[in-house]
């Protein structure tokens, strides 16, 4: 025996008025908000080049229009850390046994592996 879905669940009316309202409340923001004008290049910038010095925040060049930017070094350290753990995570899941247990011997003894045979 089959049953039809219920339209008139009123455990899933509460959930669907708060999407619409915040759909509404995010309309009137996005329509209501004003953006200044577009500012265009300088004639002549490297845009990749303005981008790789707006990165490590180097403002002048001898002989180079740089794009005025604000520095994005700090920014790039964290992103650099983040995605090395994440890497090194990922090794290290992949490196593990079916048992669960690792398959590479770390050194917990002041850095000597050899185990009981010293």
């Amino acid at each position: 025996m089959t049953s039809k879905p219920r339209l008139h669940d009123t455990s899933t009316m509460l959930p669907g008025l708060v999407a619409v309202a915040l759909f509404g409340v995010l309309a009137v923001v996005f329509l209501g908000a004003s953006f200044g004008d577009a500012a265009g290049f300088p004639s002549g910038a490297g845009i990749t080049a303005g981008i790789g010095y707006a990165m490590f925040n180097i403002t002048s060049v001898e002989g180079q229009n740089i794009i005025p930017s604000e520095g994005f070094l700090v920014a790039f350290l964290i992103i650099a850390l983040v995605l090395d753990a994440a890497l090194d995570g990922a090794v290290l899941l992949a490196s593990r046994d079916e048992g669960g247990e690792s398959s590479r011997q770390v050194a917990t003894d002041g850095g000597t592996t050899g185990g009981d045979d010293e």
